[in-house]
């Protein structure tokens, strides 16, 4: 009886294996996920077995009776894990695009495994003792640059980690690595799910001003719940926007403002304390180290290198920007006090709707009569036209392809010649499940194994409005913007061309990272991309010249009001990780000082960024959000190249192509930047294109 129950056991345990689409190979056409037959269930075990099997990978490198060399213990290295890698590359997109509560259920019972097993590769002594073998003896090796540097970034890895602790220090290092994990994915968790909370529930005799865009979304959101003649609004991003920018109820975009900027402070969601918990965890860690706060270990591995530089840029940027911006605000606050008849001083509720009637009586722009000429087909035939044209690509969507979700549609990637570069798929709108704001990921990367290019898929996911019963989906040239940035990442992740998949795509210097995707921004206010495209969905009229003059006008207006907003991201986030001790003041206060140098507005009591910045508290981005307007510096410098050649040059494309989206992290990116332009960057290409008078600069020559 006892041996019957045990082959019953291997039999059931064996059933449950072959059932798990994560044990076996990914067997359709281009070996993308089987979204189909993948489950919340399925997530667990499969993790915990690719732990096991990259255990296994990590003690054959470390068992290893050969001496240590490059191939054995640092190539082997980086495709260790191969099986975890494959259901994490789909685990962790699937948490951001189609995250309900029982796959936030698994994400808190695999957090620990997965953090546990980081800690441990880093702090494995024996696994350490062989790569700085490796290292010691660089010099005498015969490497490209490309495996230099991989042995250097591997190196620092484990330097910059922790393998040098010993003792009680190892254990600290550990136990500090899991709380920051855990923290973090809560975290994210109090985000989506305080999200998931909020409605805001309108009458017919609220909607003065909207357009007819919103209010049809928010009669269709109603009925979905039972209430006919009603209007729900929620806080997602685009419905947030556009209420604040259109709303003639000055009571009710306060109302939304506070609603929104005041979330996760209070309840069972509240993130205060977490990020004060957070930023100190980072803190002791960084000391742990040898690194006086967070921020100067961070930055080791970036462009900038130091705290020093990074403030260096972000108190350039505002004295260019700060004299600009009072100007805007000064002028805004005449306008409105104009429209309403009596003296009136705009908060930040205000801004988006008198700066948007003031644009339009200055320049008679209106970014809703845009929208018609930006259909989301035509608009994604534009954008990956785009690449067609400066890089020969060709997409064809295919159906074939299994998809997450309906809303998602796969397209196959062809170089100019035909030969294949990969997958994309493309997430446009809101649900549930979703986290606000759009990113780039990958579901595989791409590597060369065994002799063979393995090649990435990509995938871009965005909020844009859902199209209705009555209205085809109609971008706003913003959200327009917002697909040719994350399509800009994707083309990096898409024409990498390297050997080792930790080198590939978007795995650079994280100041680096967005100078593909902001470089694609730049395109929005070419009429000669826009002519490509940019047709009328009804009448199929060409977007007129004077509708893109108008564009380009109003482009440069709230130009500075928007820096000083965005280095006030900066700030914030570098206060928070340049503590030297634990924070004891209330986070809200603390963040309103990190942001006074730039701040436009008295501080609202109760409105914070901070209790809801995933960039730098489970992002990936802390002490790095910065790099958005280092990487504007570059993208800025870059199409200027571009102007100067013509914007579809193809030997000046090319060269972008080859030096910049191919080379992945395979060299310094100074060294990359300098062979396509020629010369290193300056910040003056950025204040010419934002219409900002320019000062003596210091040049980022040195800290490149």
């Amino acid at each position: 009886m006892k041996n019957l129950c045990s082959i019953l056991l291997l039999t059931l345990a064996f059933m449950v294996n072959a059932q798990n689409p994560f044990f076996k190979p990914f067997d359709n056409a281009r070996q993308t996920p089987p979204f189909t037959e993948i489950k919340n269930e399925h997530f667990e075990p499969a993790i915990i077995r690719g732990v096991e099997h990259a255990n296994k990978d990590i003690e054959a490198i470390v068992t290893n009776p050969e001496a240590p060399t490059f191939e054995n213990t640092i190539v082997a290295l980086d495709n260790a894990g191969e099986d975890l890698n494959r259901v994490l590359n789909v685990f962790y997109p699937l948490t951001s695009a189609l995250c309900d509560d029982e796959l936030m259920d698994v994400i808190n019972r695999v957090q620990p495994v997965l953090s546990e097993y980081s800690t441990s590769l880093i702090l494995n002594e024996g696994l350490w003792n062989r790569v700085k073998t490796v290292y010691d003896n660089r010099r005498s090796l015969t490497l490209t640059p490309e495996q230099k540097t991989l042995l250097e970034n591997v190196y620092n890895d484990f330097a910059l980690s922790g393998a040098n602790l010993t003792g009680d220090d190892r254990e600290t290092f550990r136990a500090l690595n899991d709380s920051i994990s855990k923290l973090s994915n809560r975290f994210g968790q109090n985000i989506l799910k305080e999200l998931k909370t909020y409605e805001i529930w309108l009458t017919a005799d609220d909607l003065d001003g909207l357009p007819k865009s919103a209010v049809d979304a928010a009669a269709l959101a109603a009925r979905q719940k039972n209430r006919d003649g009603e209007y729900l609004f929620t806080l997602d991003q685009p419905v947030y926007l556009q209420f604040l920018k259109y709303s003639n109820r000055r009571d009710l975009r306060e109302k939304m403002y506070r609603l929104y900027t005041g979330r996760n402070q209070q309840g069972e969601f509240s993130n205060k304390e977490i990020i004060k918990q957070i930023a100190d965890l980072r803190r002791q860690r960084a000391n742990l180290l040898g690194s006086e706060t967070y921020a100067r270990q961070s930055l080791k591995r970036t462009m900038a290198q130091t705290p020093e530089n990074v403030m260096g840029l972000l108190n350039q940027l505002a004295e260019a920007y700060r004299p600009a911006a009072d100007a805007e605000i000064a002028e805004l606050n005449k306008f409105a006090s104009e429209l309403e008849g009596k003296e009136f001083k705009i908060q930040p509720w205000d801004y988006s709707y008198y700066s948007t009637k003031l644009k339009t009586a200055k320049y008679s722009y209106d970014e809703e009569a845009m929208r018609p000429y930006f259909q989301l087909d035509n608009v994604i035939d534009g954008v990956f036209g785009l690449a067609t044209k400066l890089y020969g690509l060709k997409f064809t969507e295919n159906k074939d392809i299994p998809v997450y979700h309906p809303d998602v549609k796969a397209f196959d990637v062809n170089d100019a010649d035909g030969s294949y570069i990969g997958v994309i798929f493309t997430d446009f709108f809101p649900r549930e499940t979703k986290r606000a704001g759009a990113w780039m990921t990958e579901f595989a990367g791409q590597r060369v194994k065994d002799g063979v290019d393995v090649r990435p898929q990509v995938t871009i996911v965005m909020n844009f409005t859902k199209p209705t019963a009555d209205e085809t989906s109609l971008l706003t040239p913003y959200e327009v913007e917002t697909f040719l940035h994350e399509f800009g990442h994707a083309l990096h992740g898409l024409l990498s061309k390297v050997n080792y998949q930790s080198l590939a795509g978007t795995n650079v210097y994280r100041d680096f990272v967005e100078l593909p995707s902001q470089f694609n921004e730049n395109y929005l206010t070419q009429k000669e991309f826009l002519d490509g495209f940019a047709r009328h969905y009804k009448t199929g009229e060409p977007i007129p010249q004077e509708m893109v003059d108008k564009l380009i006008a109003s482009e440069q207006y709230g130009a500075a009001y928007a820096c000083l907003r965005q280095l006030s991201f900066g700030l914030i986030d570098m206060k928070w990780h340049s503590i030297t001790e634990p924070v004891t003041i209330d986070a809200e206060q603390f963040e309103h000082e990190a942001a006074a140098p730039v701040a436009l507005f008295d501080p609202i009591e109760g409105s914070m960024t901070s209790t809801t910045f995933s960039h730098i508290f489970s992002g990936g981005y802390a002490a790095g959000y910065y790099s958005y307007k280092w990487a504007e510096v570059l993208d800025a410098d870059a199409f200027a190249k571009f102007k100067e050649d013509g914007i579809f040059n193809p030997e000046t494309a090319k060269s972008f192509r080859m030096n910049i989206l191919e080379r992945g992290g395979t060299e310094n990116p100074a060294l990359l930047y300098r062979r396509f332009r020629g010369a290193d960057p300056s910040i003056n290409a950025l204040l010419e294109r934002d219409g900002i008078k320019p000062i003596k600069v210091k040049s980022l020559n040195k800290d490149m």
